[in-house]
C-alpha cells in the first residue's frame, strides 16, 4: 500500500514538473528570462539569487567573485584559479564541463540513446551527412548541466576549432522527465555543432551544446556573435581558433546539455558511467589503442 502510494505521488510530481516546465510559452519565457536575469538593481539581484540558492542547492564558494551584478552574472560565473585541476594524462580527453553523465557509449550504425527506450538518429542532431559518417560507429557522452552547476565549457584537449554550425530550434526542458517523454528532444532544440581538430592533425572531435528553456543563448570565444533563438544565420561559421587542454571555449547563458562525439576506437574512461557526477578537467574518454593503467 505504501509503495503504491509513493509511486502515485512520484508520478504526479513528474507530471506536474513536466507541465510547469514544458506546457508553457517556452520561447516567450526564455526571452523574458534573458531580460530579467540581466537586471542589475540590488533588490532584484539579491532576491533572485537568494531564491535560486534556496531551491537549487547553489553553492558559490568556488566562484572567483564574491559579489555579482545580476542573476546572469552569477550564472555565468568563473571559478577560482585551480578549482578544476586538469588531468595531465595525454592518452585521455577530459570532460569539457561540470555535469551529470547521461546516456553514453558506442553509437550503433548512426543511432544513439537519449534515455532508456528513446533512440535518436545522429544525422537528425548534426544535420551533416559527412559528420554523421565520421561518427557513425563512434563514441558519445551526454553531459547534463544542472542549474546550480558551473556553466562554462572547455577544450577536451589541445585542439583547433575549425567550424561551428548553428541550428535554430525549440527550447524544451532537457531534464530527465522531459527526456523520457519527448522523442528526439535534443534534435528539436537550439544547438551548436562545434568541430575541433586535435593538435598535430589529430582526430576530429565534435561538441554539441544543446540549449533549453531559459537557456537559448550560447557564447563562444571563437565567434564575434552571440548564438541565440533570434539569430537567423549564417548557419555555418568557419573558425581558426587554437585552444590548450582545459582552456575555456565559451559558456551557456544559463545551462543545458553538452554532447561529446569521438570517432571509432575511443572509449569511456574507467569509472565514467551514466548517472555519475563529473567535473571539468577529469578524464572522460581514452584514445584508441590505449589501455587503462
Amino acid at each position: 500500500m505504501h509503495r503504491r502510494r509513493w509511486l502515485s505521488t512520484f508520478i504526479l510530481r513528474e507530471d506536474l514538473n513536466f507541465l510547469l516546465t514544458n506546457r508553457i510559452p517556452r520561447l516567450a519565457l526564455t526571452r523574458f528570462m534573458g531580460w530579467f536575469s540581466r537586471i542589475e538593481h540590488p533588490l532584484v539581484r539579491r532576491l533572485s539569487i537568494g531564491i535560486w540558492k534556496r531551491f537549487a542547492d547553489l553553492h558559490l564558494d568556488e566562484a572567483r567573485k564574491t559579489t555579482f551584478t545580476s542573476l546572469h552574472d552569477c550564472f555565468i560565473r568563473e571559478l577560482k584559479p585551480g578549482a578544476r585541476p586538469i588531468a595531465p594524462d595525454p592518452d585521455t580527453l577530459i570532460s569539457p564541463c561540470d555535469a551529470i553523465v547521461g546516456a553514453c557509449g558506442q553509437i550503433e550504425d548512426g543511432m544513439l540513446i537519449q534515455t532508456k527506450g528513446f533512440p535518436y538518429a545522429l544525422h537528425d542532431l548534426l544535420a551533416d551527412s559527412t559528420l554523421e559518417a565520421h561518427y557513425r560507429n563512434g563514441t558519445y557522452v551526454t553531459l547534463r548541466l544542472k542549474s546550480n552547476m558551473y556553466h562554462r565549457f572547455h577544450a577536451p584537449d589541445d585542439c583547433q576549432v575549425q567550424q561551428v554550425t548553428y541550428i535554430s530550434g525549440d527550447t524544451w526542458n532537457v531534464n530527465p522527465i522531459a527526456l523520457k517523454r519527448i522523442e528526439n528532444l535534443f534534435c528539436k532544440n537550439e544547438r551548436a555543432v562545434i568541430q575541433a581538430r586535435l593538435a598535430g592533425g589529430g582526430d576530429l572531435i565534435t561538441l554539441v551544446p544543446v540549449a533549453a528553456i531559459l537557456v537559448a543563448s550560447i557564447r563562444l570565444h571563437c565567434l564575434d556573435r552571440l548564438l541565440h533563438i533570434d539569430y537567423r544565420g549564417p548557419w555555418v561559421l568557419h573558425c581558426d581558433a587554437s585552444y590548450r587542454r582545459g582552456e575555456e571555449l565559451g559558456w551557456f547563458q544559463h545551462g543545458s546539455t553538452l554532447i561529446v562525439f569521438a570517432p571509432p576506437g575511443y572509449r569511456l574512461c574507467d569509472g565514467v558511467v551514466e548517472g555519475m557526477n563529473i567535473q571539468m578537467g577529469r578524464p572522460l574518454l581514452r584514445r584508441p589503442g590505449i589501455t587503462d593503467r
